[in-house]
């Protein structure tokens, strides 16, 4: 079973070199697990906005709660850490933002609905090669939200 999981999982590597996607792995992680990382009530009122080498920025919705996180970091970061199974993030930035209430329901159906057909069948090809359900609907929303995201690049 192990032999498998490795060849999964450096078939899945190369996946994601071939598109571009390798060093957004660790940031779609974070966001997907945000929550459950570290709980309701911290994600209430924080959300990941981006990782850049082992920092992970947060958008925090109030300077009170910025200073409550400030003091936190060293939880928050073990929590993430745990969540993905090795220590990936070292150090946190927080910044003073909006943040998206978690009540929302997830933004994956916005995201396909913004694709058109020929890029949501390019995701359905890519992905259509990973056997394990969970594995491949993660790999298709980072696929997803990559598209999304340069699509609107090109716009800008």
């Amino acid at each position: 079973m192990a032999r498998k999981i490795d060849r999964l999982s450096t078939t899945l590597i190369k996946i994601l070199k071939a598109h571009g996607l390798e060093g957004r792995l660790s940031e779609y992680r974070i966001f997907g697990r945000w929550e459950k990382s570290v709980g309701r009530v911290i994600a209430r009122h924080a959300q990941p906005q981006a990782v850049r080498g082992k920092k992970l920025t947060l958008i925090v919705d109030s300077p009170a709660w910025m200073q409550q996180l400030s003091l936190l970091k060293p939880e928050i970061i073990e929590k993430v850490n745990r969540s993905l199974g090795r220590e990936e993030i070292q150090d946190i930035m927080l910044k003073l933002g909006e943040v998206a209430s978690v009540e929302k329901p997830s933004d994956d159906m916005l995201v396909r609905a913004s694709l058109d057909t020929d890029e949501r069948e390019q995701v359905e090809h890519v992905a259509r090669g990973i056997s394990d359900p969970d594995i491949r609907e993660s790999f298709r929303h980072l696929l997803e939200k990559d598209l999304l995201s340069r699509k609107r690049e090109r716009k800008a």
